[in-house]
């Protein structure tokens, strides 16, 4: 299991479709790394409505992972 935030602030995973954000949802999941599937916040914008949230302080190797694995994503924004 990987860390959890202790101040609980969150990242969200904006993908381009649905299925990149199933993709992302099952990489991280096999790596270990909590995530939740979760309407796109209000102040973002994505075209499937949906996002991947995981705990801030995974950012970093959540990001580095998603790259190795080739899963294309949007961006990532602190929430």
């Amino acid at each position: 299991m990987k860390k959890t935030d202790p101040q609980g602030t969150h990242t969200v995973i904006i993908a381009y479709s649905t299925g990149h954000v199933f993709r992302i949802e099952k990489v991280l999941t096999e790596a270990g790394f909590p995530c939740k599937m979760i309407p796109v916040p209000r102040h973002l914008s994505s075209d499937c409505g949906i996002c991947i949230r995981i705990d801030s302080i995974n950012s970093d190797p959540v990001r580095t992972i998603l790259e190795k694995k080739g899963v294309e994503f949007e961006g990532m924004y602190e929430i």
